[in-house]
């Protein structure tokens, strides 16, 4: 029987017992996380290191992680690309990535594509390695499950297929092909949640998506929540932890994370600031300017959002947030 395989490089190692020897020594007491967020990507994220980032497409993405990733000018980032469209954008728009898992990237759904993002794939800027959303999600699972591959019948046959790095195999039980999906043990995951803990229990409002395999993946896991809450509230209703505390790294307070992406039934997403962004990529020399307001010439993610609108901004996306 002929086996195939893709022709992508697989970017990160798919060794279970070097993973466990990691996650083994890895800190798992409960004890405060409170950090600051350029504290905890000056601690946590380094050049060269994978991120896995949370949240779906334009929904509940850690924005002042991300920000502060181009901030620090971290730089040869690999970039898992499950639903990477403005988390996408903003890291393209400081270079801060070189090889990318795709799923879903460039585009920002229906708002348009990233031109800048786009052109650094056109331009052969970042390696690039294709796989399903599925697929994505499930090499997570496989990592979180402590296995070196999940199996899947999934992408067969399709170019999707040939472009990944799935590898074909033989089902023992049944002797049908299979593709072998690599595990995916990410550097780093960024998350933007609705409530935590000091000790990272975290609560999220709405869909999961593959938050909750990411965090059991990841070496390391920073969070950025939009309130902390006491223990005994997280105590009171165990089964809303989707977050478990021993995955956690870092806790960062962040009311508003997540602007100008939307944060289910916090606020909506800033489609006029969305449209900006797109706009600004037009032409280099302005969307460089763009860049310099909104990132580095800030000194935090508090001064980019009253640079947007403040606070009244914000409770006018909370408005259409509950009128939505």
């Amino acid at each position: 029987m002929e086996l195939k395989q893709g022709l992508g490089e697989v970017f990160t190692s798919v060794d279970v017992d070097d993973a466990r020897e990691f996650f083994k020594k890895k800190n798992k007491r409960q004890e405060s996380k409170i950090t600051t967020v350029k504290q905890a990507i000056t601690d946590y994220v380094k050049d060269g290191d994978y991120v896995g980032v949370g949240g779906f497409g334009g929904n509940r993405i850690p924005t002042s992680l991300l920000h502060e990733i181009v901030r620090q000018g971290r730089k040869n980032l690999g970039l898992s690309g499950h639903t990477a469209t403005h988390d996408g954008q903003i890291l393209a728009a400081g270079k801060c990535f070189d090889r990318c898992d795709i799923a879903y990237v460039v585009g920002l759904e229906a708002r348009g594509l990233s031109k800048n993002a786009r052109k650094m794939f056109e331009n052969g800027e970042v390696k690039a390695v294709e796989w399903t959303n599925a697929c994505l999600a499930w090499r997570y699972k496989a990592a979180a499950m402590g296995l070196p591959f999940m199996p899947t019948r999934s992408m067969m046959g399709t170019d999707t297929f040939k472009y990944s790095a799935a590898k074909e195999i033989e089902c023992p039980f049944t002797g049908k092909k299979l593709a072998a999906l690599p595990a995916l043990y990410p550097d780093v995951a960024l998350l933007h949640v609705h409530r935590a803990d000091i000790y990272g229990n975290c609560q999220i409002d709405g869909i999961v998506v593959s938050d909750d395999d990411l965090v059991k993946a990841a070496k390391k896991v920073i969070i950025t929540t939009e309130k902390i809450i006491d223990n005994e509230e997280i105590r009171r209703e165990p089964n809303k932890t989707v977050i478990p505390y021993w995955c956690v790294d870092a806790v960062i307070e962040m009311p508003f994370g997540s602007y100008p992406a939307n944060m289910p039934g916090e606020y909506f997403s800033d489609e006029e600031h969305l449209r900006e962004w797109l706009n600004a990529e037009k032409d280099s020399a302005t969307f460089k300017e763009f860049v310099n307001r909104n990132i580095y010439d800030c000194k935090d993610f508090y001064e980019y959002l009253n640079k947007n609108g403040g606070i009244e901004k914000i409770k006018e996306l909370r408005n259409q947030e509950r009128l939505s």
